[in-house]
Order: structure tokens, then sequence, then C-alpha cells
């Protein structure tokens, strides 16, 4: 009988990648989903950006397997008449349908609920700590207990974002506006928004936001070429102020971490604020107000300005090693320049991506990113759960002929400060040149 299906080729696909016209092929078959974008729970970023391009391994990841019978209803008749899987792709699905089976993405464990009372009772020891002792100690001890529950929280806001960590969704949203809303005054909106696209182009120069820190870090030269931000949708000026900063980023990189928080705080605005399409956007934002009264109420509670400020101080450093620790795991991998794709995702992932090694008993300072590699290759995990499937993981790694970075806490943190100190070098070689360079960079800044 012959073949009665529609072919497309992977180059006629590869036009469909425009706003109102994006299709995509999953194992073959193409989708339009276009009218779709506005819908997607993982907002419009991986479309956009995936679109024009077959995605099975990026849907596989982010997917459970309910999803697949909502496929249909987007299926356009068309087939992708060139459509194959590298060895390490079909190795890789093989994998996610094994613990499919064995019921590793439903087995969460008890850790929210452990971290869930750590945080109730890190709360109530801080603020009894402000009304109840008049020790400048206890005060000082208290403000770094409030950072810890602001990066427990951060764990919790990271897990519920990519799986449902309670026993019903709207538990889980509950879960994520009490703990990164209300007491930690990051938008959950923002964070899912900013780190579904983290997923989905790790490591890319370009469309990767967890690597856009101009004018403080870059992690390679390849920023001095003002590169554009797709995510932020703005051009990246490597100026002679953006020079300076970078030029000296392997001293100011601690420091400049302990005040990370300011630009989650910035960004959670700018998003509630914006006309994007944020969903529960009145929620998010009563969410965020209410961080914004309980949290300087507390310092207000303190008896004087010096106290207040040692107490912010104190939250703000602690609450650092968290922000040093999304670094550790990305800036000393691999980069490149060039859009994500959607079915190369083992290969991206485990290149763009470091390993933390540390003793099981050390799993909740790291909050599951230990495992950043298991994590990137499989989002939808628990966090319980990816210590067990390391070994898995490293020995698909070998047998294809991929890394598997893996390093100590002190060595990542090594790694990343000497990728920071050669982009910096590198900066400054570019101050070298004769004075009429400096004339004309002082007659050309803006600002």
């Amino acid at each position: 009988m012959a073949d009665l299906r529609k072919y497309i080729t992977s180059d006629e696909l590869k036009n469909h990648n425009k706003p109102g016209d994006l299709w995509i092929s999953i194992q073959g078959k193409v989708y339009d989903v276009s009218d779709w974008v506005k819908e997607h729970p993982g907002g419009d970023f991986p479309l956009l950006n995936l679109a024009g391009q077959d995605v099975t391994d990026a849907f596989v990841a982010y997917h459970p397997a309910t999803a697949w019978q909502y496929l249909d209803k987007f299926f356009n008749g068309f087939y992708l008449k060139d459509y194959s899987a590298s060895e390490a792709s079909k190795d890789y699905r093989r994998l996610v349908s094994e613990f499919t089976k064995l019921g590793l993405f439903e087995k969460k464990g008890h850790v929210c609920f452990y971290t869930m009372c750590s945080i109730a009772m890190l709360f109530a020891v801080s603020v009894y700590g402000i009304l109840c002792c008049e020790s400048v100690l206890v005060h000082l001890m208290s403000g770094g207990l409030m950072g810890v529950l602001w990066i427990q929280s951060g764990w919790i806001g990271h897990d519920s974002g990519h799986y449902q960590v309670m026993s019903t969704r709207g538990l889980n949203r509950f879960a994520q506006v009490l703990t990164g809303n209300c007491l930690a005054g990051i938008s959950i909106a923002w964070w899912k928004w900013n780190h579904n696209a983290h997923h989905i182009a790790v490591n890319s120069l370009e469309y990767d936001p967890d690597l856009q820190h101009m004018p403080f870090f870059v992690v390679s030269s390849k920023f001095f070429n003002s590169l554009t931000s797709y995510f932020y949708d703005r051009k990246m000026t490597f100026d002679s102020f953006t020079r300076f900063l970078v030029s000296n980023q392997h001293w100011t990189f601690y420091p400049v971490m302990c005040f990370a928080r300011i630009n989650l705080f910035a960004q959670s605005f700018i998003l509630l604020l914006s006309k994007k399409n944020v969903p529960y956007r009145v929620q998010e934002l009563l969410g965020v107000v209410a961080f914004w009264i309980w949290y300087p109420l507390l310092v207000s509670c303190l008896p004087n300005w010096g106290e207040r400020i040692m107490f912010v101080l104190a939250s703000f450093t602690v609450t650092g090693i968290q922000h040093v620790q999304f670094c550790l795991n990305h800036f000393s991998s691999d980069i490149y320049v060039a859009p994500p794709k959607g079915n190369d995702w083992f290969e991206k992932q485990t290149s763009g991506s470091l390993d933390i090694s540390c003793p099981s008993w050390m799993d909740w300072f790291h909050g599951g990113l230990q495992f950043q590699i298991e994590h990137h290759l499989f989002p939808r995990l628990p966090r319980c759960q990816l210590r067990k499937v390391s070994p898995f993981v490293k020995d698909l790694c070998k047998k294809h002929g991929l890394p598997y970075n893996c390093a100590s806490f002190y060595m990542a943190n090594a790694l990343t400060i000497s990728t920071l100190r050669a982009a910096a070098l590198q900066a400054r070689d570019l101050t070298k040149p004769v004075p009429k360079n400096l004339v004309w960079e002082a007659v050309n800044t803006h600002g």
C-alpha cells in the first residue's frame, strides 16, 4: 500500500520558526504550536527558540508520559522526511523510559516536608532572636539564620518549579508562593521564566540568562564582541566601564555574590510590572509585597541603625553562598555562541554542566545542585533520586565519549575563579594599545 503521509524536510521545517508560525517535530511528527505559545506552562521562550527543528529530547526531558496524549491536537499532518536521532539520544530516551517505569519521577521522599519544617524553625528562631534578645551577637546570628532560611526556601522554589513537590497542584502553588514570593521576595513566575530558558539553552552565551551578567562578569572573551541577549532582547555592550569591572572580576566575584539577591528582587518587579503575560500576576505581586512588609518591619524592631544594617548584611552575605553555588555548575564548563537545539539534549547538558562531589549527609547544603548534570538531563526528577541515577549517567557518558565533569566544592570554586581570571586578563589586554584608543574611549563613552 502506498504511503499517503505528507512529508517535509528539516530545511523546510526551519522556515517555520517565527511568532505566529511555530512548527516543531517530535519523533518525526510535525506539530503547529503557534497558538499554544501563549498557554505553554513553560513560557514562550522554549517554543520560540526551539521552533523549526526536532525537539524530541527536550520534550522527553520536560514532559511526563501523560503529556503525549495531548500532542495530537497540534499535529498538522506532516512528517519529517529526514528524521533521525543520534545513538546518545536513543540511549538517553531509553533511560528516561526506564526511570519512568521504576517510578523514580513520582518518588519524592520527604525532602519537601523536612525542608519546610527547617524553614519554619529557622524563621521562628530568627524572629525570636530579634524580638526577645538584646545581645548584638544574637541579632547578628539571627541575620545569618535568615540567610540560611532563604537558601532552603530557594531549594523548595527550585524543586516546585520543576515538578510537583506537594500532593496537589494547589498545594504546590501555595508552597511556591510561600517560599519564593512571601519568604524570599523573589517572584516564582520570574524564576520559572528565567530558569526554563537556562535549561533549554544551557551555556549559550546569547540565549542562557545565567551567563549574561554584564557588566559585572563574563565567562568568555566572546562577550567582548558585544553579543545580543535573545532572552532579555538587548545588546550586551562591552564598553569601557564594563571592561574595567570585568578586568577585576576574579577579585569582585565573592563580594558581588553577597549582594546578588538585589538583582533578583529587581528582576522580579521588572517582570511583574511589565506587559509580558505573567500567570497569576496579582497573586505574585501580593506575595512579593508581603515580603516587603514583614522583612522591613522585622528589621525595624532592632534597636538602632547599626544593628539593622548588620542584620541585613548578614542575611544577604549568607545567602550569597547560594548565588555562588548557582555559578559553580556552569561558569567553568563549555560555552557556545548559537541558538539552542532540541535534539542534542544529552550532549549539550553534559558538556555545559559540572557536578559537585560531596558525601550524602551534605546533600541538604547543595539542594540537589551537586548533581547538576543529572538534574539538567532529568529536570523532573526529584532531588532525592539524583544520587541514585548518577552511576547510569556516568556509564552513558563513558559509552558515548562525552564528558562527565565532577569536582569538589573547593575545586569547583577554583575552576570558577580561574575562568573569571582568564577572561579578566584578556579584558586587560584590550586596554594596553596606544593612548589614542583610551582617548577614543573617553570621547565615546556613554552614560
